[in-house]
């Protein structure tokens, strides 16, 4: 902190001092004048009084105006270090933050090179299970064609949109092999249950719409839906017999129970001895 001196003037000793000046200047000229020129002497003392107390008024204005200076260049000084130190704290979060930006990133480069290596690896094993996709999808088709007749719409459809399926572009490896295996545990599940469906026959050459039973993959057989005739499918032979009508009750109780209208029960079903498919060659 400057310090600035100050003088201060005593008015007692400044008009003291005044007027021994004024009684020393005056004493030659009353000495050359004795004639009593007491009235100038007088004029010319308070002429310099005057000019003594002009001089400490101007330099009370001039100390007030320095002082006015130095504490505002004082308030700047302050207002500048308060800055400075809100930008150092300002710098040091920035620091901070670039500092755990940096180690994010790095991070964030080293999952990303992990996650090319899991893409690349990916694409290798779609390079390899596509060919095996589609072998299912071909052995699925030929294992309903030699399979026992029953919901052939229904199946071959399920075996066309999987073909589709393989042909989309937006439809990932997995999600295309997750169906595929669907399809094969539907087929799975015909072998293990009993359904009761109406459908077109074409019997004797004209078509007609019977009641199916099916148990399992052991037996199908069908029954008009006046009971005027029945039949059961031959495996062996390929083609559709007909039953006696003992059969018939058993067929009628048999539809009852798959349609879960009637408790299950023993039921006596034509059956047909199995038979070994071979595909071609």
């Amino acid at each position: 902190m400057q310090c600035r001196a100050r003088r201060f003037f005593r008015p007692g000793f400044v008009l003291a001092v005044a007027l021994g000046l004024g009684f020393t200047a005056a004493a030659p000229r009353a000495q050359e004048d004795s004639s009593g020129a007491p009235e100038t002497s007088e004029a010319t003392a308070d002429a310099q009084l005057e000019d003594v107390i002009e001089v400490r008024t101007q330099g009370n204005q001039g100390a007030a105006e320095i002082q006015s200076e130095i504490d505002g260049v004082s308030d700047e000084t302050s207002d500048l270090l308060a800055r400075y130190r809100t930008k150092l704290k300002q710098i040091e979060a920035i620091d901070l933050y670039n500092g755990q930006m940096e180690e994010m990133i790095g991070s964030q480069e080293n999952e990303l090179v992990s996650l090319r290596d899991q893409v690349d690896r990916v694409e290798e094993v779609s390079r390899s299970v596509t060919p095996l996709m589609i072998r299912m999808i071909a052995a699925l088709e030929r294992f309903v064609e030699l399979d026992v007749p029953f919901l052939e719409a229904e199946r071959r459809e399920r075996i066309e949109e999987l073909h589709k399926l393989m042909g989309r572009a937006d439809v990932t490896t997995s999600e295309k092999f997750r169906q595929i295996m669907a399809a094969y545990q539907t087929e799975n599940e015909y072998g293990r249950t009993i359904e009761a469906y109406r459908g077109p026959l074409v019997i004797d050459g004209r078509e007609t719409t019977v009641d199916f039973l099916r148990f399992g993959r052991v037996a199908l057989v069908y029954m008009a839906l006046d009971e005027s005739e029945a039949g059961t499918w031959s495996q062996e032979e390929g083609k559709w017999i007909p039953v006696s009508d003992s059969f018939k009750s058993s067929i009628r109780d048999g539809l009852r129970i798959a349609r879960k209208q009637s408790a299950p029960d023993l039921i006596t079903l034509p059956v047909q001895a199995a038979v070994v498919a071979k595909g071609d060659g």
